[in-house]
């Protein structure tokens, strides 16, 4: 029988909360690519004007790549075809940033969804993705993070083990041909299916988005010094593939336990950089600056931690890198994985 241990939800946006601090900016000239946000409004509203805001809320963000977060899907039409509508949405929202804030290349990039289990299947959605699009389109995200009978109260909760499933890997195997990337967005104990799924399919650029998710809810809570252990030996297996990318980031949400946003005031640059080092600096130190990018993950980890303070956190943990190393973390790397 299945057991439900602790339910897990994305974090209400709660900006009076969020405004009982601010920070001044460090480096507010480093020129930086947020290659993974969200447009919806499950949490609040984060559309154009809400998006426009942070991008220029202080640091010097210069482009930023949507990744699919299943809004805005079609309401009629075949269901294949349904997550076309994120993309004509997200385009559209694209195209009004632009005539707002001209200077700023708001979702340059798209990383849509189209489901792989179609196998061979799948072309035509990605082919109607690419024309949707009108030239962003740059990956394709699959959701494969399932908690399994340990964890089922995991958001969202896909099928264990998909990433083996031979017609996911079908149509996986189309991602290539098409130049597309594809963003891996799972829990840590599904790493090693992952590392498995890029061994298969060494061609294909990968991007593990929020460093493989870190459990720290349900049975993993007060498990920390284990969690990340486990993390740790499964991402240094990861690493021996060339063809995957590191996202860092997406630590503030509600599944990673570190419960920031129960507290009176919102968490400092510092304190996040405290609690979240360890994950920063083995990840680099594995992947190196090549191919690793920092990520805001908004307005998911906006519940916890505002823009200003969460770049200031990244800029932090980078202190000691060189100017090279900064560039390649902050903007390089995504500008070359997400070819912007």
């Amino acid at each position: 029988m299945t057991q439900t241990y602790e339910q897990t939800t994305h974090i209400h946006t709660n900006e009076d909360w969020l405004g009982k601090l601010t920070e001044e900016i460090l480096e507010p000239d480093l020129p930086i690519i947020d290659p993974h946000h969200h447009l919806w409004d499950r949490l609040g509203p984060y559309f154009t004007d809400e998006l426009l805001g942070d991008l220029t809320s202080g640091h010097n963000i210069r482009q930023s790549v949507f990744i699919q977060c299943r809004y805005g899907y079609r309401t009629d039409g075949p269901d294949e075809m349904k997550p076309v509508g994120e993309t004509e949405f997200v385009v559209g929202v694209a195209e009004e940033a632009a005539r707002k804030r001209p200077e700023i290349g708001a979702c340059d990039g798209i990383v849509a969804h189209a489901d792989l289990r179609l196998g061979e299947g799948v072309q035509p959605v990605l082919e109607a993705h690419a024309a949707a699009a009108k030239g962003r389109l740059r990956g394709i995200r699959h959701i494969t993070a399932s908690g399994g009978e340990r964890f089922s109260g995991a958001v969202p909760n896909s099928p264990l083990r998909v990433m083996y499933d031979e017609d996911f890997r079908k149509g996986f195997a189309r991602l290539q041909p098409n130049g597309l990337t594809f963003d891996g967005w799972l829990y840590h104990p599904q790493i090693p299916e992952f590392t498995d799924l890029a061994r298969a399919f060494p061609e294909t650029t990968m991007v593990l988005d929020h460093f493989g998710g870190p459990l720290g809810i349900g049975p993993y809570r007060g498990r920390g010094d284990e969690v990340f252990a486990e993390w740790k030996a499964a991402v240094t297996d990861l690493a021996t593939c060339p063809n995957v990318y590191m996202k860092l980031g997406g630590l503030a949400m509600d599944v990673n336990g570190f419960d920031l946003h129960k507290e009176p005031l919102p968490p400092s640059s510092g304190e996040c950089a405290r609690l979240w080092r360890p994950y920063f600096e083995t990840a680099i130190d594995l992947f190196g600056p090549d191919r690793c990018m920092f990520e805001s993950n908004f307005p998911v980890d906006k519940g916890a931690v505002s823009y200003p303070v969460v770049w200031n956190t990244f800029k932090r943990i980078a202190a000691g890198a060189s100017g090279d190393e900064k560039a390649k973390l902050f903007h390089d790397t995504a500008k070359s994985v997400y070819r912007l």
